[in-house]
């Protein structure tokens, strides 16, 4: 009887030294993050000084794999969207219409799902007053800023050596811009920009282009890829939309006007779009031929996946099917409910 006893003694003390030990060795919430019940994901709040607003939205514990290479994905945002209206949730009645135009957060779970290659995490970035141009306006000293707030979100992401992709939609290319102003050169830690609808400011005069060519020349990894649609002739309320010399058709055009002094571009049409390539696919250029002249400002964003086009192409990922333009791609990926500070963060 006391054999017994000593040995159920001992089994109870080696369950509960492994439940300890896994306890221990199990992967933890970061810190500053608390668990999303949604698509099992880690999620965190900060308020950056001057007046900006980041969601990070990262895969939970369980699922970073710390073997794996990572990559950190800034998207700034249009010109009258939130941080949560930019991520976006289903559509019902009652709910601002904001929140079903992007989908940035089910496109980038899509990707995910299909990118086993690298620890993906997202950052959502707001300016006060919904207008990275009036921020920047604001704060003259905006390029330093903007490099302040970018090192910031990296600090509080526990993982080394992010790769970085910089995107946006609308005026969140500001935010872009400000970050190329900084300095001549553009960091090795970024291998990929992407301008949806939002390559307005681009500027010889900023040398925008030849930061550009300098930073594409260092690597065969790194990736420009811009949307844009014509939208010279597109009417609202019966005016134009944009100005004789505004519009991402133009500015699209300034940039291969600069481009083409340097690289030789092969020109192609897929769906409704005209294509330019050059750098062996480094460089592309979309420009939706807009027949019909609609206003496609938020379609090519959320409606045409061009956030999941553009975050794939010239990747594994992107070799697995025709992702630009319609119907959507990641309808399954979209969260029912906006993503909400937590309340332990909004008393803080």
């Amino acid at each position: 009887m006391q054999r017994r006893c000593t040995c159920l003694t001992l089994f109870i003390s080696l369950l509960c030294y492994s439940v300890l030990l896994a306890a221990e060795t199990s992967p933890s919430v970061w810190p500053g993050f608390q668990i999303s019940p949604l698509f099992d994901e880690q999620i965190s709040y900060l308020s950056l000084e001057p007046e900006v607003r980041s969601i990070i939205v990262a895969p939970g514990p369980e699922r970073i794999d710390p073997d794996k290479p990572s990559r950190v994905v800034l998207f700034s945002t249009p010109n009258g969207s939130t941080i949560e209206q930019t991520l976006g949730c289903q559509q019902q009645e009652g709910r601002d219409w904001h929140f079903d135009i992007q989908h940035i957060a089910a496109q980038h779970r899509k990707w995910q799902s299909l990118n086993q290659r690298e620890n993906l995490i997202l950052v959502c970035l707001e300016a006060e007053g919904l207008s990275w141009p009036r921020w920047r306006a604001r704060h003259p000293d905006n390029p330093k800023r903007i490099r302040t707030v970018i090192n910031s979100i990296l600090e509080a992401i526990p993982l080394k050596e992010s790769q970085l992709t910089l995107a946006c939609h609308s005026g969140g290319g500001s935010f872009l811009w400000g970050f190329l102003n900084r300095s001549a050169e553009i960091p090795d830690q970024v291998d990929r920009f992407i301008f949806l609808d939002a390559n307005y400011s681009f500027s010889e005069k900023d040398q925008h282009g030849k930061k550009f060519l300098n930073w594409l020349k260092g690597s065969k990894q790194r990736r420009l890829v811009v949307l844009a649609y014509d939208d010279r002739n597109v009417l609202f309320r019966g005016k134009k939309v944009v100005s004789p010399t505004g519009g991402t058709y133009r500015a699209t055009q300034r940039m291969l006007d600069r481009f083409k002094q340097d690289l030789k571009f092969s020109e192609s049409t897929i769906g409704d779009f005209q294509t330019y390539t050059a750098l062996e696919d480094q460089v592309r250029l979309l420009i939706h031929r807009n027949p019909q002249n609609k206003i496609l400002h938020t379609s090519l964003v959320g409606e045409m996946n061009g956030y999941l086009f553009a975050v794939t192409w010239g990747t594994p990922e992107g070799k697995q099917g025709r992702l630009l333009g319609t119907p959507r791609a990641y309808t399954q990926w979209i969260q029912p409910e906006p993503f909400q500070r937590p309340e332990t963060e909004k008393s803080s």
